[in-house]
């Protein structure tokens, strides 16, 4: 069984897979706009051209995501996304590609639990926390 994250980008989807493919080095496995729908629904024409679905590889993990129907743009509360890396460059490189055009909520650090750890909201209001496991 795996937990794969499904976020919603109210419209701005497809400027999150192009920032995550920059940033993560995430790769494009699918993507499915609202006009293709195989089951052939007639779609809104003021979300025809939007992503109905996409999933990104982002090394071992996939991650979700779909602009939706909403029309208050993303809202992301109450969890974060967690990439576990294999030094402090590479928390340090992440960290700053991340919280670009975002906010910073702990620079890089050392703490007790992680040579070096960070967190930052990217320009989407997706938190992210980005550490060196033990």
């Amino acid at each position: 069984m795996h937990i794969q994250p499904y976020l919603f980008f109210e419209g701005r989807a497809d400027e999150a897979i192009d920032f995550y493919e920059k940033t993560l080095g995430a790769k494009l496995v699918m993507r499915l706009l609202f006009k293709d729908n195989p089951d052939g629904a007639p779609p809104n024409p003021a979300i025809a051209d939007n992503v109905m679905h996409a999933r990104l590889q982002i090394g071992d993990s996939t991650l979700l995501l779909s602009d939706g129907h909403g029309a208050e743009g993303p809202r992301f509360q109450g969890f974060s996304l967690t990439l576990s890396v294999a030094d402090d460059g590479e928390v340090d490189r992440l960290f700053a590609a991340l919280s670009e055009g975002g906010s910073v909520m702990q620079a890089p650090t050392k703490t007790f639990f992680s040579p070096r750890f960070a967190m930052a909201t990217d320009r989407f209001g997706v938190l992210w926390i980005i550490l060196v496991e033990h």
